[in-house]
């Protein structure tokens, strides 16, 4: 695969192999194959870990265009050219390759519905429509790069996308061939590991987005309920002069008040909380591009 990696797409191509622990000889093969440089984990870190320290790895090298693609054969290196384009001509910041507004030789039919599903809740996340959120075949400009910020330690898709939207980054995708895989995949146990998985790192990067809108709308419907509650037991106390009858009631009502005045304030204080993040992640931005001026 690495000998398909086509040179002549930008003036400078360098290749860059992350080696996530392996215990074959993926280091010399991959250098006997052309590659530039090899990076490996001494243990299996995960496929978000090893995203982030190629990101970084890239940077480092001084790359203006980084393109992101599995090692597994059913992408294919020739459309590389594809994906940098809308970046090289400042039209993108990252471009994703959408298997399903291309060609699928082969995915077997519960990947097909999972990718979908998961591409549909990722698109209501970010706020974007994607047609194919779940693709390793991914091309950044060095911009982009700098600013993303990868803290799951299990998969990279689907935050660096929500991510990549909150911070008004331009996402384009272009149709690409996808090919039967070269072997086994050993990446995650079972698709509904994976979906466990990557729903939990969805949901706390969707919190860590807007912490205000979620809190809030739980908040308030909690509020509203508790409120909803009261009302019935307020309205047979102006009738009769007593609440003994609705008692239990009351106190439901009581409860679930509080609990959802503590929920809106709470989201009040994540808000806050984020926008300090917010400035803390600008600095971050400015010290990359400082130290990596070229």
């Amino acid at each position: 695969m690495i000998q398909d990696i086509p040179k002549d797409c930008c003036d400078d191509v360098k290749i860059l192999v992350l080696d996530d622990g392996s215990k074959d000889s993926t280091v010399n093969n991959a250098y006997n194959a052309g590659a530039d440089r090899v990076i490996s984990h001494i243990h299996n870190l995960g496929l978000a870990i090893t995203f982030r320290d190629a990101l970084d790895a890239a940077l480092d090298e001084g790359a203006d265009v980084i393109v992101n693609i599995d090692a597994d054969g059913q992408y294919d290196p020739q459309e590389i050219s594809k994906l940098i384009d809308p970046v090289i001509q400042g039209k993108a910041d990252i471009v994703l390759g959408s298997r399903f507004n291309g060609y699928i030789e082969e995915m077997p039919y519960t990947k097909m519905v999972g990718n979908k599903i998961a591409t549909r809740v990722v698109s209501k996340a970010a706020g974007r429509h994607f047609s194919d959120a779940q693709t390793g075949f991914r091309a950044f400009s060095r911009d982009a790069a700098m600013r993303l910020n990868i803290m799951s330690d299990f998969t990279y898709t689907q935050e660096s996308l929500v991510q990549a939207a909150n911070k008004n980054l331009r996402i384009q995708e272009v149709p690409i061939n996808f090919y039967k895989r070269e072997g086994g995949s050993h990446l995650f146990p079972s698709i509904w590991a994976y979906a466990k998985q990557a729903g939990s790192t969805l949901i706390r990067t969707y919190l860590y987005h807007k912490p205000l809108k979620t809190f809030l709308i739980i908040g308030a419907l909690v509020f509203l309920l508790g409120l909803l509650i009261g009302l019935r037991v307020l309205i047979h106390y102006l009738s009769v002069g007593e609440v003994a009858p609705y008692l239990p009631s009351s106190v439901l009502s009581a409860v679930l008040l509080i609990v959802g005045f503590q929920v809106i304030i709470l989201g009040l204080i994540a808000d806050l909380i984020r926008r300090n993040q917010n400035v803390q992640e600008e600095i971050l931005y400015r010290i990359k591009k400082h130290n990596r001026v070229k």
